[in-house]
């Protein structure tokens, strides 16, 4: 089933973020090798794709996993939670539509 991963970023988290990127985008890169990513990304703290020094105020990731427990593991394990990068981290079920 798929699972939504809908995080929130503390305050002034780039830093934070440059810092455990790689290997949050390993982890990422892991899930996409096995077929589970459906897609992944930051969210602008400003209206723009590259918002310099403003950063960014949470990701979101859909991917595919055996059970809620397994999403929620999973999303527990991030570099970016382990490095302070998020305030919260929700996980729900996820039931893609369109397209």
């Amino acid at each position: 089933m798929l699972y939504a991963v809908i995080s929130e970023d503390v305050e002034n988290s780039l830093p934070l973020r440059k810092t455990a990127r790689p290997a949050h985008l390993a982890r990422l890169e892991a899930l996409k090798s096995r077929g589970r990513l459906i897609l992944a990304g930051p969210c602008p703290a400003i209206d723009a794709n590259d918002p310099g020094a403003a950063g960014f105020s949470g990701s979101i990731v859909i991917a595919e996993f055996d059970s809620l427990e397994a999403a929620q593991s999973w999303a527990d394990a991030d570099p970016y939670v382990e490095a302070g990068v998020y305030r919260s981290v929700s996980v729900k079920p996820f039931k893609k539509v369109l397209p």
